[in-house]
């Protein structure tokens, strides 16, 4: 039998208030989502002036990074190099980068997505959330 970590919410808050202070340093108005190993939301965060869509496009980065235990960008990059048939993956909505894993000796607990900057700024801000608790 294997032993499976998982997120627990002081480790989703940690996740959260670094992410949030990323993305405040740098003034960027974006919504920060967090979600288990099963796309489930656990964190919903949109920050004053965040665009509404942001918070409909945030979960679904992160959705697809947990499911597919790797970044968002990966599935961006496969559509923007003509494999536009990806599109049609079932159950995979966010296929824009900003959607970042959370990995533990190989095993996916969940992953943050950000929305509402540049998607490269969206990832620095996931990524600076999951540093948090020293992943």
């Amino acid at each position: 039998m294997k032993t499976k970590f998982e997120l627990e919410l002081a480790d989703v808050k940690r996740i959260a208030a670094a992410a949030e202070a990323e993305a405040l340093k740098n003034q960027w108005a974006v919504t920060i989502a967090i979600v288990d190993d099963g796309g489930h939301l656990l964190w919903l965060q949109r920050l004053d002036g965040a665009p509404a869509i942001s918070s409909h496009i945030a979960p679904a980065k992160a959705h697809t990074a947990a499911l597919g235990r790797r970044e968002s960008k990966v599935y961006e990059d496969v559509i923007n190099g003509g494999r536009t048939s990806f599109l049609s993956a079932p159950a995979v909505a966010g296929m824009l980068e900003g959607g970042v894993p959370i990995l533990k000796n190989g095993q996916c607990l969940g992953a943050v997505g950000v929305s509402g900057v540049k998607s490269s700024e969206d990832a620095q801000i996931a990524r600076v959330g999951i540093a948090a608790i020293g992943l």
